[in-house]
């Protein structure tokens, strides 16, 4: 059977559910009829204007206007001037908070995530958030801001992940907030992305 693009009330919720939950989800971006997608296995939470390191703690900025909005759209951002990050906005418009999705497990396209991350081992292919957005072809131009179920990105209802096969420990990769508990991931995958500071 064919798994559905998750609903818009699905992303409506608490940040921090919605990131439990994207696990086991499947990400999909389709680039010039090349289609690509993995299994999600890594997750972190930004909740807000109050989460320092949130982009909304800057407030609300031409740049971090699509926190701003409706649940379910993609928010697309630059960092370190080389790699893209894809998040899924959360709760109900004018609440500013995402979940960065962290690392996929490689599904369909691999040959194309292969010639887009240089011939990278097929272990690195998307094991950070920077890495997955280079293999499936994400990039703020054409996704900042898109609708998670249109044709071109969405994310794809999974199987459930026991809690049993789910750890959650302090987000990686940022220099505030960093004692917060808001990193869930698939204790079993070997996606799951490395050390802090790790794209």
């Amino acid at each position: 059977m064919t798994s559905r693009p998750l609903p818009a009330g699905f992303y409506a919720r608490e940040t921090e559910l919605v990131a439990r939950e994207l696990l086991g989800a499947t990400l999909e971006c389709t680039v010039r009829g090349t289609r690509c997608s993995g299994r999600i296995v890594e997750t972190e939470a930004y909740t807000g204007e109050e989460d320092l390191a949130c982009h909304a703690a800057a407030g609300r900025t031409a740049r971090t206007e699509i926190l701003y909005g409706p649940p379910g759209y993609a928010y697309v951002y630059f960092i370190y001037g080389m790699h893209w990050c894809v998040n899924a906005v959360t709760r109900r418009a004018g609440l500013p908070s995402a979940v960065l999705i962290r690392a996929l497990e490689p599904l369909d396209g691999i040959e194309a995530m292969r010639r887009r991350r240089h011939g990278r081992r097929d272990s690195e292919l998307t094991n950070g958030p920077g890495k997955l957005c280079e293999a499936l072809g994400i990039t703020g131009p054409r996704h900042n801001g898109v609708s998670l179920r249109s044709a071109g990105l969405r994310i794809l209802a999974g199987e459930p992940v026991p809690d049993s096969d789910v750890a959650v420990t302090r987000r990686i990769g940022i220099s505030k907030a960093i004692e917060d508990p808001l990193r869930w991931i698939i204790r079993s995958s070997a996606h799951v992305s490395g050390g802090k500071g790790q794209v």
